[in-house]
This record gives C-alpha cells, sequence and structure tokens, in this order.
C-alpha cells in the first residue's frame, strides 16, 4: 500500500504546521483513504552534525585497526568544557576536518540499536560516528557518511535527524482498487485538499502540447485486443544523452524512495521509480545502445520467451503484451513485458550513457493478466491495473528527463516520440436529484456541481436538472452515474448520512426445522461427539479410500473448473469423506481416542441439468432464465456424520474403559431420530460402503425412507484411513429426517399413578433373523394382548448363543417395562402380555419361549 511522508506531500498541497502522521490519517479516512499504519522515524533521539577533529588509528592484536577520534559535535553536546567527544570508529574512510554524521547516547538506531556510553579497545566511546547502513539511508556499511561526499553542507552541532529525513514519520493507507490514482503523492495531495479545503497544485498541469518532432521510431501494433481494447494506446519516448546514469541518486532521493519502501538502486533507476511515486506515472530506461528501431508495441507470440530484468527467462502468452525492439526485422526482439517488468537485454548498466525513457498507458485488464500469470507483481502493474491517467506521459518523461540532467549531466535531444491513440472520457448523464434519492440526504443541485467540478469533472447542462459530466483523465472508475453519486456522498462526509435502523419485525424466532437442526446437532454433542467443520472439497483418492464400487452414486460429483487444489477438484457427494479425514488427521496427531461429527452441505448432480446459461449484467433475468439456472444448480442436502474411533470411555483405576463400537454410532443416530420425533427402524444392510458388512445399520422411517446408515466401518477403510482397528462412523440425511417429522403438535399424556410391572421374555429364534425385527414383534405382540397397549418400555438386555439353544438358533431376552394408566396391573393380565408377545414371535418367526 503506498506510504506517505508529509514533507514530500506538502510539495503539492498546503499542510499546516505541526500536521502528525495520526492528523493525516484522520484527515485522509473522510474521503475513504483508511489507514493502513503509521511508520514511526527511523531514529530517535540526538543525532547530530560533528566534525572530526583528531583521527588517531591503533593497530590491534587482532590485526584490526581501530580509530580514536576526537569530535566537535557543537557547544551543547560536547564534554562539560568545550572538550570534543571521544569515540572509537573502525572505518578509515574519512580524514580531520570532515562533517560526518554522530549518535550520541541516548539514540535509538533502525534495528532497534540504542546508543550509549562504552568502553571499547581502551577507550570510552561517547557515541557513534554513523555509516548509511547504520541509519538506514542504504546498504553500505564500509564506511561512515561523509556529508560533503553527498552534497550536504551544515554547521556543527545541526539536528542530523532534520537534515536527512529520518524524523519523518510516514503514513501507509489503504487504497481501494477503483481509486488508483492515489498510488502517488500528486493522489493523495487531491484527497487531502478535498477533506480540508487546502490549497493543491496539481504537478501535471499543464501538460505540455508544444509539437516536437519525432524521435526514436515506436509503432503500437495490438492485432489481438482483450474485450476490443487495444493493449495500449500511448507511448511516450524521449531520448536523454550523456547521462551518469549508474551515478547514486542524491541523498533527499534515496531517502524518499525508502519511505515509500522502495530500494535506491542508481540513478536512472532512482528517478524514474521516483517520479512514477510522486506523479502515478510508471517508466522505463532503456539503454539506448543496445536498442534496435523501431520500438513495436504488441502481443506475444506462441513460444516466445523473455529474459525479464530478475533474470528470469518467461515463457510468453499470446495474451501478453510486449515491448519490443527491430535487431532481426520488424518487433523481432521482446524486451519488456509492458507494464509489469523490463527486459534484460536492454537494462542499464555501468556503460550506459545514453538513455531511453519511456512512459506510456496500457490496458488495465491485459496488465492484471500478465502479472497475475507471471507472479510478477510489480509497483507499474499495481498501477496500471487500477488506471493510469493517459495524460500522464509527457509530463512524466519531461520530469524525469529533467531530474537526469540536474543531477547526472548530459542533454536532452530537441526529439520527442508522443504516439497518441487515447481517447477522451465519456460523459456521463446525471439527475441532479439522484443522489439525494439514493443516499437520503438532501443534497442540493450546487452541492452536487460543486462536488464534480471540485474532482476534477466538467459539467454542462443538458436540460432542466440534468447534466453531462465528464469525469477527469485520472478518474477511469467514473462511469455510471451510481459512482458519481458515491463521490457526492463521499466529499459531503459519510457521516452527514443518518444512520436509519429500521425496526425489527416481531417474529416467531427459529423455525420448526431449525429448532430441530439445532437440537439434533446439541444431542450428539452431550453425545460426547466433539463438531468439526471441514472443506466441502474431495479427490479421487479419498473417494477410493472409502472402498466405493465403480459404479457407486457417491462416484459422480461435481467438477470444480478453478478449485484450490487439483488434487481436491470435487465437490463430495457424502459427508463422511471429509469427517474420515478430519478424524484421520486427529489420530495422526496422536488423539488415538476421537469422536467428531458434521453437520454440513453435500453436493448431488442432478441427472439431465445441463450448464447454467451466461447471462448479460445490468438486465433482469428472465422466468425462464431464472428457472434454467435453478434447474442447474445441484441438490444440496444438509447430512449429519459422525465417526468414533479408540475409547469413549477412558481406562483408570476404576477398570479397562470402554472402546467405540457399531452401537455406539447407532445409538447415536437414534438419538438425533429421537430430538426428531421421527420413529425409525434399523435393517440390516450388507452392501453399503465404507461400513463393514456384517455390522451396518440401515436407517429408515417407518414408511420405508431411507435416512443412512450407521455400524463398524470395513477394516479395509480403517486401514486406508490408518485409524484405530473397529472405528465405528454414521452419517444420515438430515433434511429428510426433519421432513418425515409430524407437524401436528405433540400431545402430552397423563403420567399414570399406578404402579410398573415388569415381565422378562427370552426367545428362542432362529440365528438369521435381526433382533430389531424380532423386537418389533414384541412390541406388535405386546399392544394386541387383552389388558390393552399397556407397554412402556421394551429393551434387548441379553443375547445368547450355546448348548442351551439349539443349534442355528439364539436367546433374545427381552425386558417389559408395564403400567395402566387407570388399574393395577394383575398377574393374570402381565401373563397374558407374556403369552401375546412369544404368540406374535412365534407367528412370524417360528421362535419359542427358553425354558
Amino acid at each position: 500500500m503506498p506510504r506517505v511522508p508529509l514533507p514530500w506531500l506538502g510539495e503539492h498541497v498546503e499542510l499546516p504546521v505541526g500536521l502528525t502522521a495520526e492528523q493525516l490519517a484522520v484527515d485522509l479516512v473522510r474521503v475513504g483513504l483508511e489507514e493502513e499504519a503509521v511508520h514511526a522515524a527511523a531514529v530517535t533521539g540526538p543525532l547530530v552534525v560533528g566534525r572530526v577533529v583528531e583521527r588517531t588509528p591503533e593497530p590491534q592484536k587482532n590485526g584490526k585497526t581501530i580509530n580514536w577520534c576526537r569530535v566537535d559535535v557543537g557547544p551543547e553536546h560536547n564534554e562539560p568544557g568545550g572538550t570534543p567527544r571521544g569515540i572509537v570508529c573502525g572505518a578509515h574512510n574519512f580524514d580531520v576536518g570532515d562533517h560526518v554524521v554522530v549518535a550520541l547516547p541516548g539514540a535509538v538506531l533502525p534495528g532497534p540499536f540504542a546508543i550509549a556510553s562504552r568502553k571499547t579497545y581502551g577507550h570510552v566511546s561517547d557515541g557513534m560516528i554513523c555509516s548509511a547502513r547504520e541509519l538506514g539511508l542504504g546498504e553500505d556499511h564500509a564506511g561512515i557518511i561523509v556529508l560533503s561526499e553527498i552534497g550536504v553542507d551544515a554547521p556543527v552541532g545541526t539536528d542530523a535527524r532534520e537534515l536527512l529525513g529520518l524524523g519523518e514519520e510516514v503514513l501507509e493507507i489503504n487504497v481501494t482498487p477503483d481509486r488508483g490514482y492515489c498510488f502517488s503523492m500528486r493522489g493523495v495531495a487531491r484527497e487531502y485538499a478535498h477533506s480540508t479545503g487546502a490549497v493543491f497544485t496539481d504537478p501535471a498541469l499543464p501538460e505540455p502540447t508544444d509539437e516536437r518532432p519525432a524521435g526514436f521510431e515506436v509503432e503500437i501494433d495490438d492485432d489481438s485486443p482483450i474485450h476490443g481494447v487495444p493493449g495500449a494506446d500511448r507511448f511516450v519516448a524521449q531520448v536523454v544523452r550523456g547521462v551518469r546514469a549508474n551515478d547514486p541518486s542524491p541523498a533527499w532521493m534515496q531517502r524518499r524512495l525508502q519511505q515509500a519502501g522502495m530500494r535506491p538502486i542508481s540513478l536512472a533507476v532512482d528517478v524514474t521509480n521516483y517520479v512514477m511515486l510522486d506523479l502515478g506515472q510508471p517508466l522505463h530506461a532503456y539503454d539506448l545502445a543496445t536498442l534496435h528501431a523501431p520500438i513495436v508495441v504488441r502481443r506475444a507470440r506462441a513460444g516466445e520467451k523473455l529474459r525479464t530484468l530478475d533474470d528470469q527467462v518467461r515463457a510468453l502468452d499470446p495474451q501478453d503484451l510486449l515491448i519490443t525492439d527491430s535487431p532481426e526485422g520488424r518487433g523481432s526482439r521482446p524486451i519488456g513485458l509492458a507494464a509489469v517488468m523490463g527486459g534484460g537485454d536492454t537494462e542499464v548498466s555501468d556503460a550506459t550513457t545514453d538513455l531511453l525513457i519511456e512512459a506510456a498507458h496500457f490496458d488495465p485488464v491485459t496488465v492484471a493478466r500478465s502479472a497475475r500469470r507471471h507472479k510478477l507483481p510489480s509497483e507499474a502493474s499495481k498501477r496500471f491495473e487500477r488506471g493510469v491517467d493517459p495524460r500522464l506521459p509527457r509530463v512524466a518523461v519531461a520530469r524525469v528527463a529533467e531530474l537526469l540532467v540536474e543531477h547526472g549531466g548530459g542533454t536532452v535531444d530537441a526529439e520527442l516520440t508522443d504516439v497518441d491513440r487515447t481517447t477522451p472520457p465519456a460523459a456521463v448523464e446525471l439527475d441532479l436529484d439522484h443522489p439525494a434519492r439514493l443516499v437520503g440526504v438532501p443534497y442540493t443541485h450546487d452541492e452536487v456541481r460543486g462536488v464534480l467540478t471540485e474532482i476534477g469533472a466538467s459539467v454542462q447542462d443538458v436540460r432542466p436538472g440534468v447534466v453531462a459530466v465528464t469525469p477527469p483523465t485520472w478518474r477511469p472508475d467514473l462511469t455510471v452515474p451510481v459512482e458519481l453519486v458515491e463521490e457526492v456522498a463521499r466529499l459531503r462526509g459519510y457521516d452527514a448520512i443518518p444512520s436509519v435502523v429500521p425496526p425489527a419485525p416481531a417474529g416467531l424466532g427459529l423455525t420448526w426445522s431449525q429448532r430441530a437442526r439445532r437440537g439434533i446437532a446439541d444431542s450428539l454433542a452431550e453425545s460426547g461427539l466433539v463438531e468439526v467443520l471441514s472443506y466441502p472439497f474431495v479427490g479421487q483418492e479419498q473417494l477410493d479410500a472409502l472402498g466405493l464400487a465403480d459404479d457407486d452414486e457417491r462416484r459422480r460429483a461435481v467438477r470444480l473448473v478453478n478449485p484450490l487444489s487439483e488434487a481436491q477438484p470435487f465437490m463430495r457427494t457424502n459427508l463422511l469423506v471429509t469427517v474420515l479425514d478430519t478424524a484421520r488427521r486427529n489420530v495422526a496427531r496422536g488423539s488415538t481416542d476421537v469422536a467428531v461429527y458434521e453437520v454440513g452441505l453435500v453436493t448431488l448432480p442432478r441427472t439431465g441439468s445441463g450448464p447454467a446459461p451466461a447471462l448479460p449484467g445490468g438486465v433482469r433475468p428472465s422466468d425462464d432464465e431464472l428457472a434454467a439456472i435453478d434447474a442447474a444448480v445441484p441438490a444440496q442436502p444438509r447430512h449429519a456424520a459422525g465417526v468414533l474411533a479408540g475409547r469413549l470411555e477412558p481406562a483408570g483405576v476404576w477398570g479397562p474403559g470402554r472402546r467405540a463400537d457399531h452401537t455406539d454410532a447407532i445409538a447415536a443416530v437414534q438419538r438425533a431420530a429421537q430430538v426428531a420425533g421421527v420413529p425409525v427402524r434399523l435393517v440390516a444392510d450388507a452392501g453399503r460402503a465404507p461400513w463393514h458388512p456384517g455390522r451396518c445399520a440401515r436407517v429408515e422411517t417407518v414408511t420405508g425412507v431411507v435416512l443412512g446408515w450407521a455400524g463398524e466401518l470395513h477394516p479395509n477403510v480403517v486401514a486406508a484411513h490408518d485409524l484405530p482397528a473397529r472405528t465405528a462412523a454414521f452419517e444420515i440425511d438430515l433434511d429428510a429426517l426433519v421432513a418425515a417429522a409430524p407437524t401436528e403438535p405433540l400431545v402430552a399424556r397423563p403420567v399414570s399413578t399406578f404402579p410398573v410391572a415388569k415381565e422378562d421374555v427370552a426367545l428362542v429364534v432362529p440365528s438369521q433373523v435381526p433382533a430389531a425385527d424380532v423386537l418389533a414383534a414384541v412390541r406388535t405382540g405386546a399392544a394386541s394382548s387383552p389388558a390393552g397397549d399397556v407397554v412402556e418400555d421394551v429393551r434387548l438386555f441379553d443375547v445368547y448363543e450355546g448348548d442351551q439353544v439349539a443349534p442355528g438358533h439364539r436367546s433374545l431376552a427381552f425386558a417389559l417395562r408395564l403400567r395402566a394408566g387407570d388399574r393395577t396391573l394383575t398377574a393374570a393380565e402381565t401373563a397374558a402380555v407374556r403369552d401375546a408377545v412369544v404368540a406374535e414371535a412365534a407367528a412370524r418367526f417360528g421362535a419359542s419361549l427358553r425354558a
């Protein structure tokens, strides 16, 4: 994000005395530029100009030679009596009489590095003579700063923090994508003027309009524009000869670049970066000696490559816009990825003296695609993809040429190339009453006109109450009336917009289905399971790990066009696949006892549904188009799934604990159904992956609607996920469960005050008969007894196979809890219930009462 040094900003707009970065942030936020950070001064404490009055070299035992110096730092800072301070220095690039920068005790340098008096090499060093790197002014650490060598002349005792700009705070702001002009001091200064009314002087006005003969030949030849928009519509080139291009830039310029977060490199590079930061126009400097006319701006060809300034060879895409020159024919050699990064073949080198300065205007879409395609988010691309003022190139080139001549010598050619195919911004019609209607603030017509004129727009009357607004060239985001309305609201103050909170309508709170889903989730949590949340993306390997057959419907999944990971390109068709992955991850990290559940959506593609139609923007779709979109959207039912692995009850002094098994998974589903008020039945299912064929129950409603499955996982699935043996799991269709719930109010039954009668029945049935079917027969028989429906509860409490029953049979023992609402049951009635149970089981399964 842009960084704003206050003195630099003050060159374009009047700033009040004593303005701080915090206050600047407050002023800018009023016009929509939010504070990102305030960067404190690079150096705090006393930092002064000193004069070396004595330097004595002292060889050391380690072979190093240090200098014992006496430095005059002014009457206020010298030792008592005016004696110059004694300082130990290891550098040797200075001598007696030189003016240097001295950090006195109490100063804090970047790092942070606190300066104090300390004994070293047999002396008390009372401060430090500073190098550029120690002050954060560059990477040079070989020698200290001699002020005369960087063109600075200041008396002894002068505050060096102010002299070198080291005491300046820097405000970093957050700029929204539609306001790219604020990536420059020019843009921020304009916004500060809007906020405070301060006088703003536009450094880009007036634009030079003088006619000059054409210089270096440039052609724009875009034969494949994106969306019909040429990749470039302006290209300005200026030759500057005899420049000391690789000299260091002036200290003030280096400091400003560093404050803006950029590294100083050389005069030619620093000047182009400085003007870019100042005006907002990216520029590039070429070594003129390496160029071959003409320069051609064109799209890349298949198979072309470019070595960029970072010494990377990049394969180019036909949508990339290139800057090329012509050593072997017109446009034969790529020398830059337009608006992103220059090429290595024409970069400025130590031998460069003649420069070609480029300033162009490029299409934001083209730039953004190239920057992302090559993963090169450069400072230039940041600005071009947000929109750059097309009237800036000549201004910027002239400013660069001026700075190069001033600080590097040389001359500017009288010729100038300016290929200009830009078009003026289109006018936007605006009803002057529209801002008041849309924002809710009674803006007058004069206020609306004033704001639009203030931002640089031209306002012309079209008819009464309607004006044609031509946005300024630096605001390419203003293309429709509502964006002009936003400008009125922004500059008249968001705080002037009243906050009208709509009254909350009286309602019934959560719907029944919402309460049911929350109740089911609560029941699972109360059962000891921990809720988790997983990503809904899966890969083919995860489906294979479930052991699904090739024709299983769960393998037919929706594939994402742009997945987060190519390893997981599908939307999940069942919830268990991602919950198992979560359980596996927890077990791998040492949590061997896992009980987790998730409530989430699955995506089930509809058979025969085609892709959704692509509709134009800004027009309400027809009913048929909306129906086509709805038909293309896959079903997304809500499921609940859980995994139970390891121990449910921990081992300890109380005993060995208890491992989770298939009955726990089934019980969790039964509790969920009980919360929803849905009676369910369990049916053995030997063919449903990923469960064990002998320990899996299909959960159905009494009408046969399948709700899900629960039981022990197949050993192969357990092994594939590295889970503990006998891991159990469940998955149910939560939407189907809620839909099956009764909608009529639940009528409470009176509580009987009569005593409970208990009866145990042990039935011998064939081993292949499911216990759930026998339990259903017991309930039916008990309810049909002469005593009436007096069954409160039936529970299977024992299963026996052994010598006391016939081979191929087993004994199932049920405990019946009986109670009538109007009387105490007699022994004969309870016996009749037992007989009815035996009779019903005998009729269904050939059961007999165990002796």
